[in-house]
C-alpha cells in the first residue's frame, strides 16, 4: 500500500539530522557541520544506510538554497541593494575573475590544457551560498561588514553562473571538434543556444514580469487568498510563487535562486513581508538540512582513499588559493577589524553549483570522467571543511587580531564608585554624557575604541578604555556599586549581550540602552530592559515639529501634535512587542491600527484648547503669539 522503502529512507535522514545537529551545536562546531556529519555517517561509505542515489536527493535539497534567498530579497529594500553595487559588481567581480585566472595558472602547473585549466577556474571561483549564508543567519553576522561584503560576493557568483554555462560548450570546442547536441544543451543551460539579443530580450521581459508582478498585483492576491483564513492555501500560494519563479528562471538560463532574491526584493515594501518569511522559514530549514546531509552522504570515500595525499593536496590548495585572494580584496575594499579575515574564511569553500556545472562540464566533452570525479570530491570536502574554518576563526583568529588591534590592556578605573556608567562614548552616548556631567553627576565612561578614547579626552572628557562585553572590565568599573548604566554602544550585538549578562548578574541595576530600531528595541525588552531609547527617533520627531511649523501650524500647534506623538509612540511600544513576539504576521496589522489611532487623537485634540499638562511652554510667548497672528 505504502513505499516502506521511502519512508524508512525519510526516516534516516531525519533521524540523522535530530541527533547530529543538537550534539554538533553543543560542542559548538554549527548546525552546518552537524548536517554534513550526519551524511557522512548515514552515507554509503560508512554505515550504508541510504540507498537511493544521493545526487537526485541533492538536486531536489537545493530548493532550499531558493528559498533561503527569497528570504533574504525579503529583508532587503531596494535602496539598501543599490547601495550595495558597488560591492557586488567591484568587489564580486574581481573575487571570481583573480580567483578564477589563479587557479587556471595552477591547474595548468598539474598538466591541464589551457581550456581545461580556465574551466576549472571558473568553477572553482564560486562559493557555496547555502553554507555561507546558513552560517551568516545563524551567527548573526548578515548585517556586518564582512557579512555584507561576503553576500554581495555571492549575489555576483549567481549572476555569473548564466555566462560560465555559455562559456563551457566553446572552452570544449577549443579541445576537439566536439559536437553537442542541442537538447543536452538546452537541458542543461536553457536558452544559452539563442541569438544573444532574444536571450536579452527574453531575460528583460521575464525580469519585467517578476517586478510589475510583485509590485502591482501579488499584494492583491495574497489579500484575497489571506481573507479565506485559510493557512494551508496561503502556504500553497508562497511555495507556487517560489516555484514559478525558479522554473522560468531555470527556463531562461538564470540561476533559480536569483531570480527568486529578486522577486523577495520586490516584495520586501509589500505588507505580507512577515507572513511569507513565516511561511517559507520551516520549508527553508527543513531542504537546506537536507542539502547539507545529501552532500556529506555524497563524500566518495573510495576515491579519496585511493589518492588521499592529492586529493587533500588538492583541496587545501583550493582553500588556500580563495582564501588568499580574498584576504587581499577585503583589505582592498578596506575590511578592517578582523572582517577580512572573517570574510575570507566565509568564502574559501567552492560552490553547490560546482556540481551542476562540473555535470555539464563532462556532458559537453570538457572534462573526462576522472577530471570530473576528482572536482567533484575536491569540491565537497571543501564545503565538508568550511565550518571547520570558521570555528578556527571564532577560536584562535579573532582573539590574535583583536588583541594586537587593541594592544592596551583596560586601563584602571579610579573612579569606581560612581553611580553611572557609559558603555560606548560615540555620538549617541556623548550627548548623553554631557547632559549628565553638566548637571554634576559623577560618571564612569567606558569605550572600546582607543582612538575615541584618546580624542575625547583632548577635549576634556575623561573616558577609559576597555572592552564591556569582558565581565572583568565591567566589575573594574565599578557595576557593584553603580546604580546605572547605559548601554550607548554603536555595536548593537554586543549590547544585547551585555544587557543580558547584566540582568542575570546584577538583577538590581537600572538598564538604559540605544536602540537602532524597533526590532532592536523589542531584543532589549526580552531582556528585560524597560528603558530603550531608539537612536533616531527623538531627533527625527523634533524635525517633524520644525516640518509641521513651516507647513503653517503656530509653534505651539506643532509641539503639541509633536509631544502627543512621543507619548502615544511610548504606549503603543508595550503592545507592539507582545504582538511581535506571540504572532508577528499581525504586528504590521497592529502597527497600522495604532497610526489610525493617532491620526483621530490628533483630529480630536485640534478641538480643545490649551492643556494643562503643557507645562513646558511659556505662556507669555504663547500670549504674544496669539496677537501676532491676530494682528496679521
Amino acid at each position: 500500500m505504502y513505499n516502506s522503502e521511502f519512508f524508512f529512507q525519510a526516516f534516516i535522514f531525519l533521524a540523522a539530522a535530530v541527533i547530529s545537529v543538537p550534539l554538533a551545536k553543543k560542542l559548538g562546531l554549527g548546525s552546518v557541520l552537524g548536517y554534513l556529519l550526519a551524511g557522512v555517517l548515514i552515507g554509503p561509505y560508512v554505515l550504508g544506510l541510504i540507498n537511493y542515489d544521493t545526487d537526485k536527493v541533492m538536486h531536489f535539497a537545493e530548493f532550499g538554497v531558493v528559498l533561503m534567498l527569497f528570504v533574504i530579497g525579503l529583508e532587503l529594500q531596494p535602496s539598501l541593494l543599490w547601495k550595495m553595487r558597488k560591492a557586488i559588481f567591484g568587489l564580486g567581480g574581481l573575487q571570481v575573475l583573480i580567483t578564477a585566472i589563479v587557479i587556471a595558472a595552477f591547474a595548468m602547473l598539474f598538466g591541464f590544457r589551457i581550456n581545461r585549466a580556465v574551466g576549472i577556474g571558473l568553477i572553482l571561483a564560486l562559493s557555496s551560498t547555502a553554507i555561507v549564508l546558513q552560517t551568516l543567519t545563524e551567527k548573526g553576522l548578515l548585517k556586518n561588514t564582512a557579512g555584507q561584503s561576503a553576500f554581495s560576493v555571492l549575489l555576483f557568483q549567481d549572476i555569473s553562473v548564466v555566462p560560465i554555462l555559455a562559456i563551457i560548450p566553446l572552452l570544449a570546442a577549443m579541445g576537439a571538434p566536439v559536437t553537442i547536441a542541442e537538447s543536452q544543451l538546452n537541458e542543461i543551460a536553457g536558452f544559452v543556444s539563442l541569438p544573444g539579443w532574444m536571450q536579452l530580450l527574453i531575460i528583460f521581459a521575464s525580469i519585467a514580469v517578476i517586478i510589475v508582478g510583485g509590485q502591482f498585483i501579488a499584494r492583491h492576491i495574497f489579500r484575497l487568498v489571506a481573507e479565506t483564513g485559510m493557512r494551508e492555501i496561503f502556504t500553497a500560494l508562497v511555495l507556487l510563487l517560489v516555484v514559478g519563479i525558479a522554473l522560468l528562471m531555470n527556463k531562461i538560463g538564470l540561476s533559480p535562486a536569483l531570480g527568486t532574491f529578486l522577486a523577495g526584493v520586490v516584495l520586501a515594501n509589500n505588507e505580507y513581508r512577515h507572513e511569507l518569511e513565516t511561511t517559507i522559514d520551516p520549508f527553508k530549514g527543513l531542504l537546506l538540512g537536507l542539502f547539507f546531509v545529501s552532500v556529506g552522504a555524497s563524500i566518495n570515500f573510495k576515491l579519496l582513499l585511493e589518492n588521499p595525499s592529492m586529493i587533500l593536496g588538492f583541496t587545501i590548495l583550493l582553500i588556500v588559493i580563495k582564501f588568499a585572494v580574498l584576504l587581499l580584496l577585503g583589505r582592498l575594499f578596506k575590511l578592517r577589524k578582523g572582517y577580512d579575515y572573517l570574510f575570507a574564511f566565509l568564502l574559501a569553500q567552492s560552490s553547490e553549483f560546482a556540481f551542476v556545472l562540473i555535470s555539464f562540464s563532462q556532458q559537453s566533452l570538457l572534462f573526462d570522467e576522472k577530471t570530473a570525479g576528482l572536482l567533484m570530491l575536491t569540491v565537497t570536502l571543501s564545503m565538508a571543511i568550511s565550518p571547520l574554518l570558521l570555528i578556527f576563526n571564532d577560536k584562535a583568529v579573532a582573539p590574535i587580531l583583536s588583541r594586537k588591534q587593541n594592544k592596551r590592556e583596560p586601563e584602571w578605573v579610579d573612579n569606581a564608585e560612581n553611580p553611572v556608567i557609559i558603555a560606548g562614548f560615540g555620538r549617541f552616548g556623548l550627548a548623553v554624557g554631557r547632559l549628565l556631567i553638566a548637571n554634576k553627576v559623577k560618571v564612569t565612561i567606558i569605550d572600546s575604541n582607543p582612538t575615541n578614547v584618546e580624542v575625547l579626552r583632548k577635549f576634556g572628557f575623561k573616558l577609559f578604555y576597555g572592552d564591556v562585553t569582558r565581565p572583568q572590565v565591567l566589575e573594574q568599573a565599578g557595576v557593584k556599586n553603580a546604580r546605572l548604566i547605559i548601554l550607548s554602544m554603536a555595536e548593537y550585538d554586543d549590547a544585547i549581550k551585555v544587557a543580558g549578562y547584566l540582568r542575570k548578574k546584577y538583577p538590581r541595576l537600572k538598564i538604559m540602552a540605544r536602540a537602532k530600531d524597533i526590532y532592536h528595541t523589542f531584543e532589549f525588552f526580552r531582556q528585560n530592559v524597560e528603558t530603550v531609547q531608539n537612536e533616531v527617533f527623538s531627533s527625527a520627531a523634533d524635525l517633524g515639529e520644525k516640518a509641521l511649523v513651516y507647513l503653517g501650524l503656530t509653534p505651539y500647534e506643532a509641539y503639541r501634535a509633536t509631544r502627543t506623538f512621543k507619548h502615544h509612540e511610548k504606549q503603543v511600544i508595550n503592545d507592539l512587542y507582545h504582538s511581535w513576539k506571540e504572532d508577528e504576521s499581525n504586528f504590521i496589522q497592529d502597527s497600522r491600527r495604532f497610526s489610525e489611532q493617532l491620526a483621530e487623537i490628533l483630529e480630536t485634540e485640534k478641538e480643545y484648547g490649551i492643556h494643562d499638562s503643557d507645562y513646558a511652554w511659556d505662556v507669555n510667548s504663547i500670549r504674544a503669539e496669539s496677537q501676532q497672528k491676530n494682528s496679521d
